[in-house]
């Protein structure tokens, strides 16, 4: 794992673009204010939700291929939360590029950088991500054990993941 931070917009998005690594920042403003800092989200307030940032996500998916998205709350409150933690913990990666968008709370992408080292990734309200097809990697909460996050898809067969590192597509 890598030691050295990287702080402020400006240089992560620098060095993600160098990884091949999408990294946007969104207007969370645009969240309903009902809606901040909730992970408890009926299908009514996930639909809000993908419906505030319709634009943004029409556009990335214009330019990037994606077809399908959905809304992922994981909190204390989310059943089989630790087993679906324990998934997405497992490096991994994706013959797809793997999307979020963090609404609410935090999350924490480890990435195998072009080096063959491991960088991680700080995501908070506002940050999007975009990990490349075939890059091993993982994701974890940070220490609050929340998040809301918009997941975008190139398919919509969404989020199948290769934990055999070589079956790497070519």
């Amino acid at each position: 794992m890598r030691e050295e931070e990287i702080h402020g917009k400006e240089e992560v998005s620098r060095f993600l673009d160098s990884q091949e690594v999408i990294y946007e920042n969104w207007d969370i403003s645009k969240l309903p204010t009902e809606l901040v800092e909730k992970y408890l989200l009926s299908d009514e307030e996930k639909a809000a939700i993908l419906t505030a940032f319709a634009g943004e996500i029409s556009d990335i998916s214009a330019r990037r291929g994606y077809e399908a998205q959905d809304v992922i709350s994981l909190s204390e409150n989310t059943p089989n939360l630790e087993q679906l933690l324990q998934n997405f913990q497992q490096e991994h990666h994706h013959t797809d590029d793997e999307v979020r968008f963090i609404v609410s709370g935090h999350g924490v992408f480890v990435i195998q950088g072009k080096d063959g080292e491991f960088f991680e990734v700080f995501l908070e309200p506002g940050d999007l991500i975009s990990v490349p097809e075939n890059v091993r990697h993982y994701f974890t909460l940070q220490d609050d054990r929340k998040v809301v996050a918009v997941r975008i898809f190139v398919t919509t067969e969404g989020w199948v993941p290769i934990y055999n590192k070589e079956e790497v597509a070519q």
